[in-house]
């Protein structure tokens, strides 16, 4: 059995994966860049070692080196958590041959499912629903452009070894194409050092949901419910919600019974992702599959009540799947913000610097996955993401009161953060009723306004501007009220309690 893990990455998925070896008393080594020398994952794990600069490709990239840290301290298998080698065969393959035990999909699983148009010839042969388009890839632009008229526009040009946004272009207008066909390869040449093109039909009011695949090495395989993902931007998640507000029985039995087949289909092993687009008649289509952990899957982890994680490990164990499809059910509802230094008065550009004071939210159904501290420095080198705020509530309703009340408790200083812009969320009435899509953003762009944002900001500021007057008017009644014989302070407070109803909040 496994004894102890290396977790080739950081900040907070690496804290995340710590957590659950620590309580399953598996020893943990930490890998860091110059750049993370003093990030928390650095300081929780058992061992840590230092592997190379601060660039991706030279660190966390580094075949090499984490295969080299794993020998070196005695590492029986690796985590890769999500994002760098996570789905990377020639890593997982890498392991193998070394003799280390991967916590995640085997490499042929990746290899088919890591190709986009791999993977829909795949899915297609195992009778899942595919989105319209090409099985091939495309020659040049002026196969675009025939193919895109064949299908109708508007149309998607997609990286085959895309993820994250990259290498994609939507085009309404076939004088479009040719230009978005050398952009979007250019872009995927230089993201993912693979410049192939496909072309799928463009579902113009789709909802984003992803359903949660576990299985084991003995043919055992189950899903976890789905999580709506529509709040996009840039085609990047901003908030996640499990169970989806769109959902019916039926849809979800059948969405499930598919997403089980497609997992299947290629003997995957570990945790993985179906994503399905969805139209507004709940119709489905295979979108692609994640062959890792997904940023999101807390809110199934609250739902569901499984430790996504130390299934994980249970599987590279070569441990049978502890439950039956049957044995799963959605308890309560779930809410994920993604919190990121971003500045959302300058189009949303990663912001930097050091953490003057931290204010992490508390109480009943609230969790967050973090890794930042009052002190440290934000590094420009990776992803602005510093954490995920998760609430849990009976319902969706409670929810989202929930979710509100812990961003507003949420404090970060020293940095600009995407904060106020979740809260702004919350409010907007397609939010609240949960009829919502992928264009969720767009279409209510006036309602989450950076002017309003301020507005949001300036209101805080002053709140606390009024608190601070009255705890220094506080600190004047002690030092100047009468003394008692024993020279003790006569308290003063009931006469400053008559005042704090000014305070606004």
């Amino acid at each position: 059995m496994i004894k102890k893990i290396l977790v080739a990455n950081r900040g907070e998925i690496a804290m995340r994966v710590m957590r659950s070896c620590k309580e399953m008393g598996i020893k943990t080594v930490a890998v860091y860049s110059e750049a993370d020398r003093t990030s928390k994952h650095v300081f929780y794990a058992d061992e840590a070692c230092c592997i190379g600069p601060a660039a991706s490709r030279e660190s966390y990239l580094c075949i090499d080196k984490i295969i080299e840290a794993a020998k070196r301290f005695g590492a029986d298998a690796i985590h890769p958590g999500y994002g760098f080698l996570s789905e990377n065969a020639e890593f997982a393959a890498r392991c193998k041959k070394e003799g280390i035990i991967f916590i995640g999909a085997p490499a042929e699983a990746m290899i088919k499912m890591g190709d986009k148009i791999m993977a829909r010839q795949t899915m297609i042969a195992a009778g899942v629903p595919v989105v319209p388009g090409t099985q091939e890839a495309l020659k040049d632009a002026d196969e675009a452009v025939k193919v895109a008229m064949q299908i109708g526009l508007p149309v998607m040009l997609k990286a085959s070894a895309g993820g994250g946004g990259k290498g994609i272009r939507l085009v309404w207008k076939k004088e479009e194409i040719a230009d978005a066909f050398n952009t979007a390869q250019s872009e995927a040449i230089s993201s993912f050092n693979d410049g192939t093109i496909y072309i799928e039909k463009f579902i113009e009011t789709p909802h984003h949901i992803e359903f949660q695949v576990l299985a084991d090495q003995h043919g055992n395989c189950v899903h976890l419910f789905e999580r709506e993902c529509s709040i996009q931007r840039r085609n990047q998640k901003v908030v996640e919600e499990s169970p989806s507000p769109l959902m019916t029985p039926e849809v979800r039995a059948k969405m499930g019974e598919i997403a089980v087949r497609a997992a299947k289909a290629v003997k995957y092993e570990g945790a993985g992702t179906i994503e399905f687009l969805v139209d507004d008649h709940l119709n489905f289509y295979f979108l692609e599959m994640n062959t890792r952990l997904q940023v999101e899957h807390p809110i199934t982890e609250e739902v569901v009540g499984v430790d996504l994680v130390k299934e994980q490990i249970n599987v590279a164990n070569g441990l049978p799947l502890r439950f039956k499809q049957e044995d799963l059910s959605q308890r309560g509802h779930a809410i994920e913000c993604r919190i990121c230094a971003e500045d959302a008065e300058n189009n949303f550009m990663p912001d930097t610097g050091v953490i003057k004071q931290l204010q992490e939210p508390l109480g009943i159904g609230t969790r967050v996955d973090s890794f930042v501290y009052e002190g440290y420095e934000i590094p420009v080198h990776y992803d602005p993401m510093i954490g995920k705020l998760i609430v849990w509530a009976v319902t969706r309703e409670f929810a989202i009161e929930r979710m509100r009340r812990v961003l507003y408790e949420y404090r970060i200083t020293g940095l600009k953060t995407n904060i106020s812009y979740l809260r702004k969320i919350m409010d907007v009435p397609a939010f609240v009723e949960g009829k919502y899509n992928t264009k969720f953003i767009a279409e209510n762009n006036d309602k989450l306004s950076e002017e309003k944002l301020y507005e949001a900001e300036k209101s805080e500021v002053e709140d606390i501007a009024i608190i601070a007057s009255y705890m220094d008017y506080i600190v004047n009644l002690e030092e100047n009220s009468p003394k008692t014989s024993d020279n003790r302070p006569i308290s003063r407070w009931r006469e400053f309690g008559k005042r704090t109803s000014m305070v606004r909040i």
